[in-house]
């Protein structure tokens, strides 16, 4: 049966009821070996401060040699946060405790709180998803001129942005999208907070417990300092370069995710978000990140199957579906403005720009 193409939006419900019958009934079974490879990810980073916490005995002319564990532990914290984003999905395993006290420790690398993802992510973001209320859109023109909106002004890929405040803006904006929506949260939680994109509040119980929980990440990255005995050499090595390097490989994807895409009052994945064709080897790194679009229909499914899910989206939504090669995505994202004019249309900083959305005819 051939599922119809309908030119308005549909909600997120109707394609899960359209395709679920479709999908084999394992690709909705726990899978804990994504736990492991969070262990495992966990496992190199430690062993990186490990091998630094001898660099000063090392002869300046080999320091270099370190640089491609700064990588590789770059990357582990890109795959932390992605293995974290499955687990507090309840896609991995199902005592939640252990949920939790995985969840906290694969989120603390991105100085993310479990409790604040679970709010800021699973329940705000993919339930309104690159619409008003997503604290993770873009900035509308129309919104006050506030610090928060500068930085994704000047600091975010766009047409308007320079190479420095980009390179910059990569190894950051996880940071700055953590202290911005944090600071809402804790300091005001309210919906009035202007200097985020879309404000949101959490219950006085949560706010405590995200609270503590940030208190915790804190002292733990300041025992991997201590560990390194504060000194710079080490510290930049082990500590600065691998996060820099995992916050903006993060971002590459979180990115193109939505960030070219309209925004939209009904919550319809096909429209609101986007999958990228990747080079195999960074899927099988990044656990499936690139299928995107599978994952706002089936959050908590396992992502080794959403490349099936993608078959099946190809097959009957062909005219809708929003697949792209990660180089358009990235050539799209800089050679547009960064804030919403209106739903299907960016603007610049001055408002006196207007840039359809690239993928509307895509």
């Amino acid at each position: 049966m051939t599922i119809a193409n309908e030119p308005n939006l549909i909600r997120h419900g109707l394609y899960v009821k359209q395709i679920r019958p479709l999908l084999p009934d394992e690709a909705f079974l726990k899978n804990s070996n994504k736990l492991t490879i969070l262990l495992i990810n966990i496992a190199i980073l430690i062993l990186g401060w490990g091998i630094a916490s001898y660099l000063n005995q090392w002869p300046v002319y080999l320091l270099w040699l370190y640089l491609p564990l700064s990588l590789i532990m770059g990357n582990s914290i890109i795959v932390l946060l992605f293995s974290s984003h499955e687990l507090l999905h309840n896609s991995v395993i199902k005592n939640p405790r252990l949920v939790y006290a995985f969840g906290f420790l694969g989120m603390t690398m991105l100085g993310m709180p479990p409790t604040f993802w679970l709010a800021v992510h699973n329940r705000e973001h993919h339930n309104k998803t690159n619409s008003f209320g997503d604290p993770d859109r873009n900035y509308l023109s129309s919104q006050p001129d506030t610090w928060g909106k500068w930085i994704q002004d000047k600091f975010v890929p766009s047409a308007e942005v320079n190479p420095f405040g980009l390179m910059l803006g990569m190894a950051s904006a996880w940071a700055v999208h953590n202290f911005r929506n944090l600071t809402s949260v804790l300091l005001f939680n309210s919906k009035s907070v202007n200097y985020v994109p879309a404000a949101f509040t959490v219950g006085a119980k949560e706010r405590r417990t995200i609270a503590i929980e940030w208190l915790g990440i804190i002292a733990i990255h300041g025992s991997i300092l201590a560990y390194l005995q504060f000194d710079l050499l080490k510290i930049v090595l082990a500590y600065i370069i691998p996060i820099a390097i995992g916050y903006a490989g993060a971002m590459f994807y979180i990115y193109t995710n939505h960030m070219i895409c309209e925004m939209t009052d009904v919550n319809d994945p096909l429209v609101n978000s986007l999958s990228l064709r990747m080079p195999k080897i960074f899927d099988l790194l990044h656990l499936n990140f690139s299928y995107h679009t599978e994952h706002h229909i089936f959050p908590s499914m396992n992502s080794n199957y959403y490349p099936l899910v993608q078959q099946l989206l190809i097959q009957h939504y062909p005219e809708k579906y929003n697949l792209i090669d990660v180089k358009e995505a990235w050539s799209l994202l800089m050679q547009t403005p960064r804030h919403y004019r209106n739903n299907n249309h960016f603007t610049d900083w001055s408002g006196k720009k207007s840039v359809p959305c690239p993928l509307i005819d895509n």
